[in-house]
């Protein structure tokens, strides 16, 4: 595997300020650079700006079954370490967080293992953060 970079994603939220404060206050993001229109945060090291848009009329996810479970789409989040995942998990729990996936771990005792959960974000886009014991298995097959 190649040296990772950061990347950087751009989202929609139709409530900045709701927004900006869960980023800051619920995932601990360190804010960056902002407008009136837009906040740059460090989600983990990676770059992740919340945009303003207005609410759309009809703003529903798109679910498709994996594992079991019905996966919000589109979704974005963190590949983060193992141990990592499950102290974060409990500070979302101790945050009041509602999952929309529960944390556990899909693929047990298969190809591509992995601790994974689900959960919106205040404007209803969708965040998967998972975890690997082996980060070999991010791309298995």
């Amino acid at each position: 595997m190649t040296q990772l970079t950061p990347f950087h994603i751009a989202i929609p939220v139709h409530n900045l300020l709701e927004c900006r404060t869960f980023y800051r206050e619920v995932l601990n993001c360190k804010e960056g650079r902002s407008s009136d229109l837009w906040v740059d945060f460090n989600l983990f090291g990676h770059q992740l700006v919340i945009h303003y848009k207005p609410k759309a009329e009809n703003s529903e996810l798109h679910h498709n079954p994996v594992d079991g479970h019905d996966v919000p789409v589109p979704h974005y989040g963190v590949v983060l370490p193992w141990d990592t995942f499950a102290t974060f998990a409990e500070a979302l729990r101790n945050k009041g967080v509602k999952f929309v996936i529960e944390p556990y771990v899909r693929f047990k005792g298969q190809p591509g293992e992995q601790a994974t959960m689900f959960f919106l974000d205040p404007a209803g886009n969708a965040l998967e953060f998972k975890a690997f014991k082996d980060l070999g298995q991010l791309f298995a097959t």
